[in-house]
């Protein structure tokens, strides 16, 4: 199989395997819904056994909500919005990586030294600028730094954004510094393309 087809096919399997996953939480999602409304026997054992797979994805997203004074019914169709979002980011940094290593293996394979240091660079800023963008969606649904995934995305992404919010005050209430790192990373990353891989 020739090499771009394989990468071609990696690509498919793990686009299959996200959209999967993402359809798959939709699914319980409706299926909770559809049970909450219809007045069943809350110990029935299909209420049980649907509530037990999905209460590890609606817990965390209730107490959430429940804090910013929304009510707790609504958790089944935000669960969905951010499986849906989630999948995006996913599959992001997914094209991002095949990207990165496909170009890195043909600059090797034609001895090109410019193609594959590109290549790195570009990959390294397309995977920051989603990092940066997760955590920013992260702060906005109030993940506390106990949280393992949010932990990473602090220590990962703080040597960018300390030192960016200390050049840029805030705007009142709005801390505009990420917004202004992720700019100056597009651009970083434009230029990488523009010098490093467009010949």
């Amino acid at each position: 199989m020739p090499f771009n087809q394989a990468f071609l096919s990696v690509h498919l399997i793990v686009q299959y395997f996200i959209v999967a996953a993402v359809l798959a939480v939709i699914l319980l999602m409706l299926v909770r819904l559809a049970l909450n409304y219809a007045d069943l026997n809350p110990f029935s054992r299909p209420v049980m056994y649907v509530r037990r797979m999905s209460d590890p994805l609606v817990n965390p997203v209730r107490r959430s909500l429940v804090q910013f004074g929304f009510g707790p019914n609504i958790t089944p169709l935000v669960v969905i919005l951010i499986s849906i979002l989630l999948g995006w980011f996913v599959l992001q940094l997914a094209d991002s990586i095949l990207f990165t290593v496909a170009g890195v293996i043909a600059g090797v394979q034609s001895a090109r030294v410019v193609a594959v240091v590109g290549y790195l660079l570009y990959g390294f800023l397309d995977v920051y600028m989603l990092l940066i963008v997760i955590r920013i969606i992260f702060s906005w649904g109030n993940v506390s730094y106990t949280n393992r995934v949010m932990r990473f995305l602090v220590n990962a992404t703080d040597p960018v954004l300390v030192p960016m919010q200390r050049i840029v005050p805030p705007l009142g209430v709005f801390d505009i510094s990420p917004i202004i790192a992720l700019l100056i990373l597009w651009l970083l990353k434009t230029a990488v393309f523009a010098v490093l891989l467009s010949f």
